[in-house]
This record gives C-alpha cells, structure tokens and sequence, in this order.
C-alpha cells in the first residue's frame, strides 16, 4: 500500500489577468522504502508536485493522501502538525541555524516534531543519528565551520531525528561537488532503506538517479513517463 498517494492534482496560478495550470492532474504513488526522482526541465512541474505532496502549498483540486487522510481536506494547523511530526525536509541549501551547534540543530527539530524523550533518551538518538551520517565527531562544531558536504549530511540527520514516514528531498545536491552529492545521494538511499521511510526527491542531475528506485519524468505539468531505475537499490 502506497504511504502517499496524489490523485488528479491540479496547481493554478494566476498570471496577470489569466490563469496559468502548472499541475494538469497528476497521479502519483509513493511507496514505503523506495526513492522516488522526479526529473523534468525547468517550469515542468517537479517542485510544484513536491510542495504540494508535502502540505507546504495548496492545490487547485485533487487529493494528496497520507494514512487515509486528504491533506486538502485538513485546517492549516492539523495539516503543520502531520508535517512536523511525520515529514522530513531536506533542500538545496542546508538551512541550519549558525548560532546552534549540531547537536542543538536536532535537539531543536525533536522539540518541533513533539518528542518526549528525556534528555539522557534524546542525547543518545541525536548521538546514533549522527553516527548513522558519519559526523559524531562534529557534534559541538557550528555551522560556519562545516564544509558544504558536512552541512548537508547534518541537514539529512536533522531530517530524520524524529523518524519520519516521508522524507521530501528537492534539489539536495545542487550546491556540492560531484563527489559529495554521491556521498549525499547515497546516504539518503541508506536512511530511507534502513529506517523504512518513502523518499521523494527532485533533481537535475542525471549522475544522481541510480540511488533512485524509480525515476518519474515530467513535462508541462504531467507525468510523461515512470520507470523502476536501472540502478535500483537491492
């Protein structure tokens, strides 16, 4: 059964005085442990569909189903809540705090998403997190002392503290070299298979889709074609 599920979206846009459709009823399934790519050109419709599928925009019409629940249907509040406690975000650029060191970067994210955990039970996760993303060592460090490639694994760990059943990933390795954006495609690969999440990432980069399950392409806001990847996880 798909842990997410996008039937017939539609996303409009007004634009001047006409109305632009950038979304032109999209279905898509997410399975649970599988990592799903979007690819497409620029304008087709890729971040769109994920922002939607995450709750972070309305759509037009249709239906984005999470645990039998339509998330179009849901108030705004009940809707951030699914959201903190069961989505995690991973983006282009790592957006950590520069003032808090790691360890207070996913503390901070456990406060959001509602954990009640002591102090000795939340120190020991962020300490198994970290080491899950090789970077116990810097766990007092800030972020202006971490390199582009350490900044993005700490964005996955803070992504994944509170275990999320859907982790949205929209251009991750944008801004790093060829070899760290491996390193960070491979590490979302990792998390999603052995924590059991649904994965679903958009990018650019061809390079990046053999850490991919399956690979949906899109164009002018549908989907033109959805495929298993030729380098499918197993």
């Amino acid at each position: 059964m798909a842990q997410l599920q996008l039937e017939q979206i539609r996303k409009s846009f007004l634009n001047g005085e006409s109305e632009e459709e950038v979304l032109k009823g999209v279905n898509l399934s997410l399975e649970k442990g599988e990592v799903t790519a979007l690819i497409g050109a620029s304008g087709s419709g890729k971040s769109t569909l994920l922002t939607i599928a995450a709750g972070l925009q309305p759509l037009t019409s249709g239906k984005v189903l999470f645990e039998n629940q339509n998330l179009a249907e849901l108030r705004p509040e009940q809707v951030r809540k699914i959201r903190a406690r069961h989505f995690g975000f991973v983006f282009q650029s790592s957006h950590l705090v520069p003032f808090l060191t790691v360890e207070e970067q996913l503390a901070m994210m456990m406060d959001i998403a509602g954990m009640k955990v002591s102090k000795h039970e939340k120190e020991t996760q962020i300490k198994n997190i970290l080491e899950q993303v090789g970077m116990t060592h810097r766990l007092k460090a800030y972020p202006p002392s971490l390199s582009g490639g350490e900044k993005q694994r700490v964005a996955v760990a803070r992504a994944i503290i509170h275990n999320p059943k859907v982790l949205f990933a929209d251009e991750p390795t944008a801004s790093l070299d060829s070899k760290r954006s491996k390193d960070t495609m491979a590490l979302l690969q990792g998390v999603t298979k052995s924590l059991g999440m649904t994965t679903l990432t958009v990018t650019h980069d061809e390079e990046m889709l053999v850490y991919a399950d399956r690979i949906v392409t899109m164009s002018d806001g549908q989907i033109l074609e959805s495929a298993e990847s030729a380098g499918r996880f197993s």
